[in-house]
């Protein structure tokens, strides 16, 4: 149910704010010459095309900036890349860690039952039995599904994204419907 990458912020342009979605990680250099390692969570193979631009950020708004991608193939687990004015492995060095974040516009709209994490962000959850859970704060993934971390008061809940337990979702009127298995605490 995910099409992958998360929000981190939306960046000043000529035509007002641009949004991003964080679609990679930089885990590391390679070599003498700037290139880096990337994980990433794109499922567009051509969203890191040489010549393409992508911003990098520590994970604030503030931060991210923007590079050209000179260079990119696929390696081991992930991606080779390098960036245009990364010119040597103390610069990579110094990227590790960052996200890799694309405009939105760049990205194709989801298939049919799938959403970009960052629409699921604040939606309202709420299940037939137990009424108003909370707002979706967090998402991870498990590899077999993504776990919605919905936050209430004092307490979160881990809830799987899979049909069996996500009846709905309505991004327009900002809620997910749930139906927990019975036994289910939600601290409510």
């Amino acid at each position: 149910m995910n099409n992958g990458g998360s929000v981190t912020g939306k960046i000043s342009s000529d035509t007002g704010f641009l949004p991003l979605l964080v679609m990679g990680e930089i885990t590391g250099a390679h070599g003498l010459e700037g290139n880096i390692k990337v994980r990433s969570f794109a499922r567009a193979p051509d969203l890191f095309a040489p010549g393409s631009r992508v911003f990098v950020s520590s994970g604030t708004r503030a931060d991210a900036q923007p590079f050209v991608i000179d260079h990119c193939v696929s390696y081991k687990k992930g991606l080779l890349m390098r960036l245009a004015g990364i010119k040597d492995r103390d610069m990579a060095d110094a990227l590790m860690g960052k996200q890799i974040l694309v405009p939105r516009s760049r990205l194709p709209e989801p298939e049919e039952n799938t959403w970009y994490w960052e629409d699921l962000y604040g939606l309202t959850v709420t299940d037939g039995v137990s009424g108003d859970l909370g707002t979706i704060d967090t998402i991870f993934s498990t590899g077999a599904h993504d776990i919605l971390v919905v936050k209430n008061k004092d307490r979160e809940l881990l809830i799987p994204m899979h049909r069996q337990f996500v009846m709905s979702v309505d991004i327009e009127n900002a809620r997910v419907v749930t139906r927990l298995p019975e036994g289910y605490d939600t601290g409510l």
